[in-house]
């Protein structure tokens, strides 16, 4: 008779469908396995930041995890003194950065514990990143502990990921997804599988769903395109109306953060209201805007991508439709229009549009490509005029 399973403290309560990953790091919390330096890998969506940060917590925390204690609530609201959480909207993490978090872990903590350094986007970092980090995980502080968070092990230099103990998160099935937005969120149910349908498993793009009916409605749009292109006219449409779409979304993010961040850097510098600047201070404002502009162009990219993976799951859906498969479609609300799409086309010439929204994918966010460039000419490669009827 197998033992039975270890009941999980609560500040796993927010992993979905991740029940092996729970259980190796609550034991780890407990003594049982821990090591130095921890890989969270999994696909977008998955929850790899999430179980990241509660780890630290977990480690954080006398009884590896309660979710209600000081430690718990500050690290996962990001203001514990001996938790350092890095994210980023940059596409690269700058050496600098890597090089004062090295100084940080070779600090000893405040507290009684670990000092905890967290890195989301571990696959942002370069090759320059990823060797100033090296030394501080090949000889680390013995009560230092490094989560680094990326999609796949091969976005992580070897020599970083061979030193570390590996965590995969796996994709959340559709009933997992509902099931926690009903019990977490208080959503209805109907809103809750459509939100876990569209977003594929992705937690936090099936709360956003979920809770916001403009980010349901944005996306019903996009999800109509496919059936719709079926001239030069429309594709050059569909592709402004998409970055149109994507810089109003981005402005209403953008505006608020920059904002706070311009405050926060006035009161630093002692410049609030009329007050004098120093000599440092406008050096550091060019450095600032800089940074802002940087990250609106990330957030901007982030936006589009999305709406370029509903894309791929409409022209999934045909493929599936068109060969028989019996499984669930992820868009069953336009059912009509996947239809006409298996009608007008066939699976092979879907799966060359799949591969033409890569290629626009990769040519925005690896080679710097305009996005009314790369989605105008996606936009053509998706149409469907000429195809069969």
């Amino acid at each position: 008779m197998s033992a039975p399973a270890v009941q999980a403290a609560p500040i796993w309560d927010s992993l979905v469908g991740q029940r092996h990953v729970i259980e190796t790091l609550d034991r780890a919390a407990r003594g049982d396995g821990m090591t130095h330096a921890w890989l969270f890998t999994g696909p977008p969506g998955s929850g790899r930041s999430n179980a990241a940060l509660a780890f630290a917590a977990a480690l954080q925390c006398t009884r590896a995890g309660c979710g209600e204690c000081h430690s718990c609530r500050t690290v996962m609201g990001g203001t514990h003194a001996d938790v350092t959480a890095v994210r980023t909207d940059a596409l690269v993490i700058a050496v600098k950065d890597v090089r004062d978090l090295v100084r940080r872990a070779a600090l000893s903590p405040n507290g009684a514990r670990w000092q905890v350094i967290v890195i989301e986007d571990a696959d942002r970092l370069n090759d320059h990143g990823f060797n100033a980090l090296l030394k501080a995980i090949e000889e680390p502080n013995a009560r230092t502990v490094w989560l680094l968070c990326a999609p796949t092990s091969e976005d992580v230099l070897v020599t970083i990921r061979s030193r570390c103990r590996s965590v995969t998160l796996t994709t959340p099935t559709a009933a997992q997804v509902t099931e926690f937005l009903v019990r977490n969120d208080q959503v209805p149910e109907t809103i809750a599988a459509h939100a876990a349908r569209a977003s594929q498993g992705h937690i936090g793009r099936a709360r956003a769903l979920a809770r916001d009916e403009g980010t349901r409605n944005r996306r019903n749009e996009v999800v109509h395109w496919p059936a719709k292109l079926i001239s030069l006219g429309s594709c050059m449409n569909a592709a402004a109306n998409l970055i149109e779409v994507a810089k109003h979304e981005t402005d209403a993010q953008t505006a608020a953060i920059e904002l706070r961040e311009k405050a926060e850097l006035d009161r630093s510098y002692g410049v609030e209201g009329r007050g004098k600047r120093p000599r440092e201070y406008a050096p550091a404002l060019k450095e600032l805007e800089a940074g802002q502009k940087r990250r609106a162009k990330r957030r901007l990219l982030d936006v589009i991508d999305r709406a370029l993976m509903d894309l791929v799951s409409v022209y999934r859906d045909a493929i599936a439709t068109g060969v028989g498969a019996t499984t669930a479609l992820v868009n069953e609300e336009i059912r009509a229009d996947i239809a006409q799409l298996v009608r007008r086309s066939t699976p092979e010439a879907h799966l060359r549009r799949i591969e033409a929204i890569f290629t626009a994918r990769e040519q925005m966010l690896e080679h710097n490509v305009g996005p009314q460039m790369a989605l105008e000419s996606m936009m053509v490669a998706l149409r469907l005029e000429g195809e069969r009827r």
